[in-house]
């Protein structure tokens, strides 16, 4: 995989959670990092699914796991899986201090019922 394909290992990611969560003062499950743009999005066990989102709206087809020790690829256009790629700009995941779901103190007690499987 290159950048020929919708990767730009040069690109770092946009923050340490969702933008769109955080602007709204939601929560996350796990992260999703978009390999062309860096755009840090929640996965689509989230409630609002912010890293498809990102895909459909700008066609960005591959994300990285942004979760610490994760280095899969996922391929919304082809539903494609991959156990690894290139080496993207660090970080590679969100901060370990930082827990899933989160932020902490926008989590609802009953967040599991809320996940999409």
């Amino acid at each position: 995989m290159t950048d020929m394909n919708g990767i730009n290992p040069s690109v770092p990611p946009t923050g340490t959670g969702c933008g769109e969560c955080n602007e709204a003062g939601g929560w996350w499950f796990h992260l999703r990092r978009c390999a062309q743009c860096g755009h840090i999005g929640c996965c689509d066990s989230s409630p609002a699914q912010h890293a498809t989102a990102h895909w459909k709206s700008t066609g960005h087809h591959l994300v990285q796991s942004f979760e610490p020790g994760e280095e899969w690829f996922w391929d919304y256009e082809t539903n494609e899986f991959y156990e690894s790629g290139p080496e993207l700009t660090p970080p590679a995941g969100r901060p370990a201090d930082q827990p899933a779901p989160g932020p902490p103190d926008r989590v609802p007690q009953d967040w599991t019922r809320l996940l999409h499987s």
